[in-house]
């Protein structure tokens, strides 16, 4: 009927016009060329095609009015779902994530953060390639020292203090434990140096006692003295297995810091009555006994002797006389051996072997058979060297004549002695030929008659 044909045609000007089958076919309608079931067909298949272009009308009208909405509200320049591009577009265009801007809205060319954002200085960062060390301005460069391993303590510490009985001085020990982080471990320090001065000798015990007295203050406290002590005074059992005097030993260590005010005052009253081993014991009594004898606090300066080339040039001959002296009323050689040993000054052994000889020429009897034994005993034990030995007789060739203002015979007296030491091989032949003798003018023989010598 013409009715429909209106519609369709209607409807055609309004969206898009048909094709060419079907302005074919209205046109075969119109002349009433179709068949029933032509007619019921073609209707079938334009209702289904305003069916299919009115649901795609309506689909794009959706996604328009979303988009607009989204923009107002949210400040979205554009819907997912329409794929459509808008300018100034920063949404995900894939149609994933949740929609909100890259960056947080803060990304994009020529973009330096978001509105509002206020940036900080930031240090600079040396793994950064454009880091230029120079032009960072003062930098503070510090070194971390890890700190000293227990285990290792000893092997660190043993060298420095056997170091130390070599030289004696206190102020490189100081800056040697300044460099290490020894930790809370800093107090072993002073009971290792005092257990490895038991078994040395008297003159190392002095110097690791100035040394004790030296780093309070400064290295270490006197709490941290106060514990190595204590440490020392549990160990004392298992260091009397090498050294059988640690308890007289320990108590002079203690008396002598208590005195320097290495150790406080009142270490030696808060063991009172709560030591339950004698070795200990022992120890802090022979402290209060050296203690008890001072007055005034005096520094217990004698307390282990002055050793080696820390005494004076005037003690030192004083102690060689009287040793001497005695070995000349008892005759032991293994006792004078120990006292000369004592005095730990090997390079002045030159002044016992001068002293010998001058005693000689100052006295009678068998002094000279005695000192040559003596003499030649400290040669063969290689206690007196070649040439600490040819040095004591050169001193006395060198004095001979002011000893003979004294002593008139002591130019032969010299030459018999020499011969002596000689045959005893206690000398040189070189050393035995430079013996000055002083020659006679002789103008009458002694046995010729009367005779004058032309």
């Amino acid at each position: 009927p013409f009715y429909k044909l209106d519609w369709v045609l209607s409807f055609d000007d309004v969206d898009h016009p048909y094709g060419d089958e079907d302005e074919a076919a209205l046109e075969a309608e119109v002349n009433g060329n179709w068949t029933p079931q032509e007619k019921a067909l073609h209707e079938a298949r334009l209702k289904a095609k305003a069916k299919r272009r009115v649901r795609k009308s309506s689909s794009r009208s959706e996604s328009l009015s979303e988009s607009l909405s989204g923009e107002l509200a949210d400040g979205d320049s554009y819907s997912s779902k329409g794929k459509v591009p808008v300018p100034n577009d920063r949404k995900s265009r894939t149609g994933k994530g949740r929609g909100l801007p890259k960056k947080g809205g803060a990304g994009g060319k020529g973009v330096w953060g978001a509105a509002g954002m206020v940036y900080e200085v930031e240090e600079p960062d040396v793994k950064d390639p454009n880091y230029d060390e120079v032009a960072q301005g003062d930098t503070v460069y510090a070194t971390v020292v890890p700190e000293v391993d227990e285990r290792e303590l000893e092997k660190t510490v043993n060298p420095i203090v056997r170091e130390y009985f070599e030289h004696g001085d206190t102020k490189e020990v100081q800056m040697l434990l300044k460099e290490l982080n020894l930790g809370h471990h800093k107090y072993e320090f002073s009971s290792l140096a005092v257990s490895l001065s038991l078994e040395g000798k008297a003159s190392h015990r002095e110097l690791t006692s100035r040394l004790l007295r030296d780093l309070v203050g400064k290295v270490l406290s006197e709490s941290d003295m106060a514990r190595a002590f204590d440490k020392i005074l549990k160990e004392l059992p298992d260091l009397m297995l090498d050294t059988p005097e640690a308890p007289q030993m320990l108590g002079q260590f203690i008396a002598r810091a208590i005195a320097d005010h290495a150790l406080p005052m009142a270490f030696l009253d808060r063991y009172k009555g709560k030591v339950d081993c004698d070795h200990a014991r022992a120890a802090l009594d022979r402290a209060a006994v050296l203690l008890s004898m001072k007055r005034e606090m005096v520094r217990l300066d004698n307390v282990w002797g002055v050793g080696g080339g820390l005494r004076p040039v005037k003690h030192l001959v004083k102690e060689m006389n009287f040793l001497l002296k005695e070995y000349l009323v008892s005759g032991e050689v293994k006792e004078a051996e120990r006292c000369l040993r004592d005095l730990e000054v090997p390079h002045f052994h030159h002044e016992l072997v001068y002293e010998a000889v001058v005693m000689v020429l100052e006295s009678k009897g068998d002094t000279a058979v005695k000192m040559c034994k003596l003499l030649q005993a400290f040669w063969k034990i290689g206690l007196i060297t070649v040439d600490q030995m040819n040095r004591g007789f050169q001193r006395v060739y060198d004095e001979l004549p002011e000893i003979n203002l004294d002593v008139p015979h002591a130019h032969s007296i010299m030459e018999s002695f020499t011969d002596l030491c000689y045959q005893e091989s206690v000398i040189t032949k070189q050393l035995r030929d430079s013996c000055p003798s002083r020659g006679r003018k002789r103008f009458v023989s002694e046995g010729d008659g009367g005779l004058i010598k032309n």
